[in-house]
């Protein structure tokens, strides 16, 4: 929960989870995997966030260390989509401690 909660204390991060929930408006379509089932792939995260490849795969391992994304190799590329069970989760906790 508390590495949830640090994940969570960023804007940048807030913002990654916030168009995984609907990735087909935020990205485009990508050549190898499906936006939805497959995730989105961590360069156009890059992008979009307007950071280098390694500050947005830092902010990626943070969520994915949280447990709020997960991550799926597809060749070279990773995609990220949200784990929505777990989210769920983080949800109840802090509104059973609030």
């Amino acid at each position: 929960m508390e590495r949830a909660l640090r994940a969570l204390a960023n804007e940048r991060r807030l913002a990654i989870l916030e168009w995984l929930k609907d990735p087909r408006a935020h990205f485009p379509p990508q050549v190898d995997g499906d936006l939805v089932k497959d995730g989105v792939c961590g360069g156009f995260i890059a992008e979009k966030l307007g950071v280098s490849q390694p500050t947005a795969s830092e902010h990626l391992k943070v969520l994915t260390l949280a447990g709020l994304i997960v991550g799926k190799r597809i060749k070279q590329w990773t995609f990220y989509k949200r784990d929505e069970k777990a989210i769920r989760a983080v949800k109840q906790a802090i509104a059973r401690s609030i």
